[in-house]
């Protein structure tokens, strides 16, 4: 049996004849499959598909875990259940893989798959949000523990999380990047605060993290002291691997959803609009096809490159073209939307979410207006790309 073949009878075993995607599955319903599903593809091998066999993963390659993603995209179910997944499992965890040293990697990659450790991500600062190498939270080498002084901010499902990877300043005399550290950080430690931040959707999705000398193991350091920004940026390039190929299905998912919503309005002749659909559609195939090079890339053994950063910037700024659209499509009806809220805030609706959801659409829009700033503003990836993929000269320092 192939691993396709394998996926299949999997989700054919699993899911009910009249699965419509967890998207139509009320609140309550939605956050009990979660967690039963989640547990079903760790019992079945089916979490951290493409690490080692030794760390608790199924020692199958980067094609396979493409495959999961996005065969899981299509029925309309999630390849990372729980909120802080997405941070375990497509990034620190290929991290500590790459990078990280064997006490490490034996230390936190299998309780990630089995969910007793949650990570955040510590690395925007109140006034160093998109500029990673203007941070100030700073870390003092005590005998053999880093004490830590500083703010994180916006650390997505922050409340959840139990861990942190974090990027500091170990050197304050070197120059912006060569003075940084990566260290993973235990939450529940003294000397570590974390606060809830309301969002315009009114849901408390993100925290803010306060360290007052908190203490972190030499050991817990990434890539060695002064090292961070290497292993900050490999980081980043992870977040856009085979994951691809089901993100621009879920945008996919998305743009069938709002041509559902065109037709249903009566709005499916009317020539701006489907000029519009049709600009939306070219995106989303632009995107498909990159994540088929960086998968390409991937299986040729190649790390990960700032063309990560074309991804991110496309990303961003199509979703909040397709909310936009949503949005003027709806009318009136967004000043009291109805119908059921967001199941994703970070990522499109998935399967079965309704057309007509005034209230779905909505939260996207709200949340869609901080993608071109959260995870490195669009000025920050164009910059990126300008200088390490076109050549050009830089406008910051480095």
């Amino acid at each position: 049996m192939t691993f396709s073949e394998r996926v299949a009878a999997f989700l054919a075993d699993r899911l009910p004849a009249d699965w419509q995607g967890y998207g139509a599955l009320p609140p309550e319903e939605r956050a009990a499959f979660l967690v039963d599903w989640r547990r079903a593809l760790r019992d079945n091998g089916l979490l951290g598909v493409s690490w080692p066999v030794e760390y608790g993963g199924a020692g199958l390659g980067l094609a396979e875990q493409a495959v999961l993603a996005e065969e899981f995209a299509r029925a309309g179910v999630p390849t990372h259940p729980h909120p802080n997944d997405t941070f375990g499992l497509n990034l620190i965890g290929p991290t500590l893989l790459h990078l990280g040293t064997d006490d490490q990697r034996r230390r936190f990659l299998r309780p990630t798959l089995d969910g007793d450790i949650r990570w955040a991500q510590g690395y925007s600062e109140p006034d160093a949000g998109s500029d990673l190498f203007a941070l100030r939270t700073r870390a003092e080498v005590v005998g053999d523990e880093l004490v830590l002084h500083g703010q994180k901010t916006w650390q997505t499902a922050g409340l959840s999380a139990n861990w942190m990877f974090t990027l500091v300043r170990t050197d304050p005399d070197a120059h912006r990047s060569r003075g940084l550290s990566f260290v993973l950080l235990d939450l529940s430690r003294p000397g570590v605060d974390v606060r809830g931040i309301r969002t315009l959707t009114g849901e408390t999705e993100f925290s803010e993290v306060f360290l007052d000398g908190a203490r972190a193991r030499i050991d817990d350091v990434v890539g060695g002291l002064g090292g961070g920004a290497r292993v900050a940026l490999a980081l980043l390039g992870f977040e856009r691997g085979a994951v691809g190929l089901a993100a621009a299905l879920g945008h996919r998912t998305e743009l069938d959803r709002l041509i559902t919503l065109i037709r249903a309005r009566g709005l499916a002749d009317d020539p701006v609009v489907r000029q519009e659909v049709v600009q939306c559609w070219t995106r989303v195939h632009q995107l498909r096809c990159l994540a088929l090079a960086a998968l390409d890339a991937g299986l040729r053994g190649d790390p990960p490159g700032p063309e990560s950063s074309l991804v991110k910037l496309l990303t961003a700024e199509h979703h909040q073209t397709v909310t936009d659209l949503a949005m003027r499509v709806l009318g009136p009806s967004v000043l009291a939307p109805t119908g059921p809220r967001a199941a994703e805030w970070l990522r499109p609706q998935p399967l079965g979410t309704p057309a007509d959801s005034a209230a779905a659409w909505t939260d996207d829009y709200l949340n869609a207006r901080a993608r071109t700033i959260y995870g490195g503003s669009s000025e920050i990836q164009r910059d990126t790309i300008a200088t390490r993929i076109l050549g050009l000269p830089s406008s910051q320092g480095a």
